[in-house]
């Protein structure tokens, strides 16, 4: 059964975006990139809210086009307009560039999406990720913390009474100070 994987950046103290929905202080050089890419191309689906959906669509679709965005941008392009998307919206009407429109997280269909063959699916979008998280859908966690603190914004994790234990199964530090942190759920005690 392929997963479902949160791969988000965030700052050291745990936010995702400034309060006015900034991310210039990611660190995304050609090295991080270039591992996305490595990470992303192999994955079944993507799966995000409307509005990081929205973000992506306005500029990856011809992004290679420019060249000036040589590189790991071009190479992204073409994996995120090839890759098979799942926007999640009750308002979006209509989606372009291999897209298909969920109403609802609807625990059943993601585990019936789960269960289909291919690669593992991705989460994208702050709202979108605590929505899963409060559905307990998410397999592995994989953190990519910028060496810095910006004081205020959008957390990655939203206050909640729930407790996930997680196990680390990996971790790497990028020459920019960047750190990706990768948890899993523990496997499950084999029945007695």
């Amino acid at each position: 059964m392929r997963k479902i994987v949160l791969m988000m950046s965030m700052s050291l103290d745990g936010f995702i975006e400034g309060p006015e929905r900034e991310i210039d202080w990611h660190l995304v050089d050609d090295e991080l990139h270039h591992h996305f890419n490595q990470q992303l191309k192999t994955m079944g689906g993507f799966l995000d809210g409307r509005v990081t959906y929205e973000l992506m669509a306005e500029f990856w679709p011809t992004a290679d086009a420019d060249p000036a965005h040589a590189g790991p941008v071009a190479e992204f392009a073409g994996i995120w307009r090839d890759m098979p998307k799942i926007v999640f919206s009750r308002t979006l009407e209509r989606a372009d560039w291999n897209t298909t429109i969920m109403r609802a997280v609807d625990v059943d269909e993601i585990t019936a999406l789960k269960a289909q063959p291919g690669g593992d699916l991705v989460v994208g979008g702050a709202g979108l990720a605590a929505s899963f998280m409060r559905h307990d859908l998410i397999d592995e966690y994989r953190l990519y913390v910028h060496p810095v603190r910006i004081g205020r914004g959008k957390p990655l994790f939203p206050a909640e009474d729930a407790r996930t234990h997680l196990r680390l199964t990996g971790s790497r530090t990028f020459g920019n100070g960047v750190v990706l942190l990768r948890y899993e759920r523990p496997a499950a005690a084999p029945p007695e």
